[in-house]
C-alpha cells in the first residue's frame, strides 16, 4: 500500500506527574476523531498514545508520595490508560517510555546519531528548570533566575553531558519550514518557530548525571552514570512504537500524518524532533499540530483555585459524545478555550437537540403518521435535486478542513445540511402535501430528510461515534468505508426501509448537572439585617433573575395555520400554530376581544414553547402567545419581518 494510503496519528505521550485533565482529553479526542475518520475513509491507520515516565520531575514526585519511581509511574500511567479505555479511544498502541522495547529503540537512535558525528561529550553549565526538564541561556531567563516557560526558579547546574549538534541543523530546518509551509499548524505558529530558529540554535545537552531515572546509554559507551535527556527519550516514542530498534514491524507507517500536541511543547516537536529525524536520515512528519490551552473563567486551572475540570465527571454527567462535540466545536484549533457548563448546555440544547435530534424526531413523526414508518428515496432527485446539491457541496468541503485542523469549521460546515433539511420541512410542509394528495412528493421529502441524516451521521461519526451509530441503526445502515464511499463520495441515497423509533437523542438540559465542574467561590456571610434589607429592596421593584434563568424559557416564532372561535367563550380563540415541529401546536389564547379568526390566520406570533400543557374550557393548550396590554387594549408581539416558523427568539 502506498504512503498516501496510510495515516499515522499520535498524541503526545502524557507526563505522569499528575492525573489526566481536560487538556489531555481534548488532545486525545482530536486524535481519536482523525483516526476514526481515516479508518472510515479507507486509510491504513495507526493511532498512538501513551505516557512519558522518565526524568527528575517524576523521581521527585514519587519520592514526595513515599513510593518507588516505578510504582508511581505505573499508578499514574494506568489512570491515563483507564480513562482512554472508558472513553472508547480507538488507539492501536498505548506506549510507555518504561517499556523495554522503547528503551532499546532510544539506545539505537543515540548510537546512530553518535556514529554520524552528531553527538559529542563535553561539560555543561547552565540554568536548569526541573519542571520543564530544560536548560535555558541566561538571556532567556526572567529577572536572571526564572524559567521563561513556567515561571519557576531555575537551578545552576554544572555537569558532564553528551551534546547533540543542533546548531548543524539550523539552516536545514529553516529551509524545510520554507518548503513545507503546512508542516506547523496552525500556520500562525509557524512564524513563532522560525523566529526562534533564526535567533540561533546552540547544541543541545541530551544526557544527565544528576539523577538516575531514565534510559541509560548503550552498553558500548561504558558510561553508566549518564541517563538520556527526557525529551530525546520521549520524542523517540513515535518511532519505537512502530518497532524502531527492534523489528521495524510497522515502520512502513512512518512518517506520521499528524503529531497532535499542546502549544507548550511546540519547540520540542518543531525544532528538536525534526533535527533528530534528519540526523537519523528519516522523513519528517507531515504536520505538527499545536492546540491551545483550556482555562476556567479565563484562568489556568489549578487544584488550589478549585477550578479544575475533571473530564470523566463531565462526560458522565452530560454524555461522552456531547462532551466530544463541545470540545471540538467550541474553540478554533490553536486558540485557547474557556470551559463553562452554560456553553456546554447551550451546545447540547441548540446544535445537538434543536438541529440534529429534532430533525430525526421530525422524520420519525412524519414517516410514522403518513407512511407507517417506511422511507422511500426513489423520487428524491425528482423533487429535491436543489437541496441535494447544496448538501453535497457542503460535504465536499469537509475532509480538507479536518486535516488542516480546522475542526470547528468542519462541524460548522457539517451543520449546513441540517439547516437545509429543517428548512425543507418548513417550506414544503409534508402535512400540506398530504392534504393536497401529493403523496409521492411527501414521501420524497421523507427520503430527502433520511438521506441528509445518513450523510451527516457518517461524517459526524468520528466526532460522535455512539450517537451516530444510533442514528444509522434507526435508518437501517452501517457506518463504515462502504457507506462512506456510497453516500458521501458517490452521493447515493438509502434503500427503501422502515424507520426504527428511538428515544430522543438529546433530552433538553435545563440547569447545570455538575457542581464540581464549576469554580469554588467563597461567598461572604450575609447578616440577618442585611438579608431583610435585600428582600425589602426586591419587593419594592422587580425581582431580578440571572441570564441562565432567562434562557430556560424557549421562545419561538410561530405561524398561525388555523384559527377558530371557542364555542360559548367570549374571550378564547383556538389556534393551530406551526412552530417548526412535525405538527402544529394547539394554543388556546384569550384574545377574542381584540382579534378575530381572520386577523390571526396566517399571521406570525411569538410563542412560549416550553410551557407545560394546560386545559382551558376542556381544550388542551400547548403554549402561550406573547402580547402587551395597557389601558388602550391588547396587541400581539410579532416579528418585524416574516421569519421561518420555529425560529428561536432570544
Amino acid at each position: 500500500m502506498s504512503c498516501n494510503k496510510k495515516a499515522y496519528i499520535t498524541t503526545p505521550i502524557y507526563y505522569v506527574n499528575d492525573i489526566a485533565h481536560i487538556g489531555h482529553a481534548y488532545t486525545t479526542i482530536i486524535a481519536d476523531t482523525l483516526a476514526r475518520y481515516s479508518r472510515m475513509s479507507g486509510l491504513d491507520t495507526f493511532f498512538l498514545t501513551g505516557t512519558d515516565e522518565h526524568g527528575q520531575k517524576i523521581e521527585e514526585a514519587a519520592k514526595s508520595r513515599g513510593k518507588t519511581t516505578k510504582e508511581y509511574a505505573d499508578e499514574i500511567s494506568a489512570t491515563f490508560k483507564n480513562l482512554w479505555d472508558d472513553f472508547d479511544i480507538s488507539y492501536d498502541k498505548f506506549i510507555r517510555t518504561t517499556d523495554a522495547d522503547h528503551m532499546v529503540g532510544v539506545q539505537k537512535a543515540f548510537s546512530a546519531m553518535h556514529e554520524k558525528g552528531d553527538i559529542y561529550k563535553d561539560t555543561y553549565k547552565g540554568h536548569y528548570c526541573i519542571s520543564c526538564e530544560t536548560f535555558f541561556p541566561l538571556l532567556q531567563l526572567v529577572d536572571g533566575e526564572f524559567c521563561p516557560e513556567c515561571g519557576k526558579s531555575t537551578t545552576v547546574v554544572e555537569e558532564e553531558s553528551y551534546f547533540f549538534r543542533l546548531s548543524n541543523y539550523q539552516d536545514k530546518l529553516l529551509k524545510y519550514y520554507e518548503e513545507h509551509p503546512e508542516f506547523i499548524l496552525p500556520k500562525s505558529k509557524r512564524n513563532e518557530v522560525i523566529r526562534f530558529v533564526e535567533g540561533g540554535l546552540t547544541d543541545l545537552s541530551i544526557t544527565r548525571t544528576s539523577f538516575d531515572w531514565g534510559v541509560k546509554l548503550p552498553e558500548n559507551f561504558n558510561d553508566p552514570k549518564h541517563v538520556m535527556y527526557v525529551w530525546l527519550d520521549a520524542l523517540m516514542n513515535y518511532l519505537t512504537a512502530l518497532g524502531y530498534g527492534k523489528d521495524d514491524a510497522n515502520m512502513e507507517q512512518w512518517p506520521a500524518r499528524v503529531h497532535l500536541i499542546g502549544k507548550d511543547i511546540l519547540r520540542f516537536h518543531a525544532i528538536y524532533w525534526p533535527a533528530f529525524l534528519m540526523s537519523l536520515d528519516l522523513p519528517l512528519p507531515k504536520h505538527i499540530a499545536a492546540h491551545g490551552w483550556w482555562t476556567r473563567d479565563g484562568e489556568k486551572m489549578s487544584k488550589s483555585k478549585g477550578n479544575v475540570v475533571d473530564p470523566r465527571a463531565v462526560a458522565d454527567a452530560y454524555g461522552l459524545d456531547n462532551f466530544r462535540y463541545f470540545m471540538l466545536r467550541e474553540v478554533p484549533f490553536g486558540g485557547d478555550g474557556d470551559f463553562s457548563q452554560k456553553a456546554l448546555i447551550d451546545r447540547i440544547n441548540s446544535d445537538l437537540g434543536n438541529d440534529l435530534g429534532n430533525l430525526l424526531n421530525r422524520l420519525i413523526g412524519m414517516s410514522g403518521k403518513y407512511f407507517a414508518g417506511s422511507v422511500d428515496s426513489t423520487n428524491v432527485e425528482k423533487y429535491y435535486q436543489s437541496e441535494l446539491d447544496d448538501v453535497h457541496a457542503s460535504l465536499e468541503k469537509l475532509e480538507p478542513l479536518l486535516f488542516d485542523m480546522q475542526i470547528h469549521r468542519y462541524l460548522e460546515e457539517l451543520w449546513r445540511p441540517l439547516t437545509v433539511a429543517n428548512k425543507a420541512i418548513d417550506m414544503y410542509q409534508p402535512w400540506t402535501l398530504m392534504k393536497e394528495g401529493k403523496k409521492e412528493e411527501a414521501m420524497a421529502l421523507n427520503g430527502l430528510i433520511a438521506a441528509i441524516l445518513s450523510k451527516v451521521s457518517i461524517m459526524l461519526y468520528p466526532v460522535m461515534p455512539e450517537v451516530c451509530t444510533k442514528i444509522s441503526n434507526a435508518l437501517h445502515f452501517s457506518i463504515d468505508n462502504k457507506s462512506w464511499n456510497a453516500m458521501v463520495k458517490d452521493t447515493q441515497l438509502l434503500d427503501i426501509f422502515v424507520l426504527e423509533k428511538i428515544d430522543p437523542l438529546f433530552p433538553r438540559i435545563e440547569e447545570p448537572l455538575l457542581e464540581q465542574a464549576e469554580p469554588i467561590e467563597k461567598k461572604p456571610k450575609v447578616k440577618v439585617k442585611d438579608k431583610v434589607k435585600k428582600e425589602e429592596k426586591v419587593t419594592e421593584g422587580v425581582a431580578l433573575i440571572g441570564i441562565d434563568q432567562f434562557f430556560q424559557t424557549s421562545l419561538k416564532v410561530g405561524t398561525v395555520v388555523k384559527a377558530e372561535e371557542v364555542p360559548k367563550s367570549k374571550k378564547l380563540l383556538l389556534l393551530q400554530v406551526d412552530v417548526g415541529e412535525d405538527e402544529p401546536r394547539q394554543v388556546v389564547a384569550g384574545i377574542k376581544e381584540w382579534y378575530s379568526t381572520d386577523d390571526m390566520l396566517n399571521s406570525q406570533v411569538c410563542v412560549v414553547a416550553n410551557l407545560k400543557p394546560a386545559k382551558l374550557m376542556g381544550l388542551k393548550s400547548e403554549g402561550m402567545l406573547l402580547a402587551a396590554k395597557d389601558k388602550d387594549g391588547l396587541c400581539m408581539i410579532r416579528p418585524e419581518k416574516p421569519k421561518t416558523a420555529g425560529t428561536p427568539i432570544g
